[in-house]
């Protein structure tokens, strides 16, 4: 299903621009934190959080203390942004240096979510975002702990992504220079699991753990 753009989401680059819902989706998942961007007291104010997307909606949580969440709570229009880096682009001339990228920009009002059946799902999924598998080997969170948190959902019916892959683009006339040009692949990787020295002993590091990122 493909989004219509809007004036806000339409890319001027036709081709990298990605109005596909499904290919939003992936990117938004794959991301780990988003950065939310608010007009607070006359001023901008954009704050990295964790993120989690169930279906046709992205889901913020936080303290209730938290400023983000005191001012978001109103309903105020926000934008959402996402980049995954994948690479340095080197070209034979400054000019034409890049990156290549998936990034999505998503627009929307936030909601509180009242219910804690839906709050305590929610948070329930962003530990299965983070680290998949997990949400089963944890105790469950206490009604307190549920109701200390602020969960908020936005809609994602204004969204688009932009996307560069590729090698660089130069001159024509720059091809026959003698400069190394190409690409330096950018990943985000997982270290290997640290335990936690207060941790009983003999307790058997499972394969959600030992897993991620590989």
């Amino acid at each position: 299903m493909t989004l219509p753009p809007t004036e806000r989401t339409t890319v001027r680059l036709d081709d990298r621009a990605v109005y596909d819902r499904e290919a939003i989706y992936e990117i938004l998942d794959e991301a780990y934190y988003a950065h939310v961007g608010f007009v607070s007291k006359g001023s901008p104010v954009v704050i990295p959080m964790l993120h989690a997307r169930i279906e046709d909606t992205l889901f913020l949580h936080g303290g209730p203390a938290s400023r983000i969440m005191r001012t978001l709570k109103d309903g105020r229009e926000i934008c959402v942004t996402v980049t995954l880096l994948d690479g340095l682009v080197l070209a034979r001339s400054a000019f034409h240096h890049s990156a290549n990228y998936r990034s999505v920009v998503a627009f929307g009002r936030p909601t509180v979510i009242a219910d804690l059946h839906q709050r305590r799902a929610v948070l329930d999924a962003y530990t299965d975002k983070l680290v998949p598998g997990r949400r089963p080997y944890l105790r469950e969170m206490t009604d307190r702990e549920v109701r200390g948190t602020v969960v908020l959902s936005v809609p994602l019916d204004e969204a688009s992504a932009k996307v560069r892959s590729g090698g660089p683009v130069d001159e024509p006339e720059d091809m026959e220079l003698d400069i190394w040009a190409g690409l330096i692949p950018l990943a985000l990787t997982a270290g290997d699991p640290i335990d936690d020295p207060l941790m009983l002993p003999g307790i058997p590091r499972p394969d959600h753990v030992d897993g991620i990122g590989r």
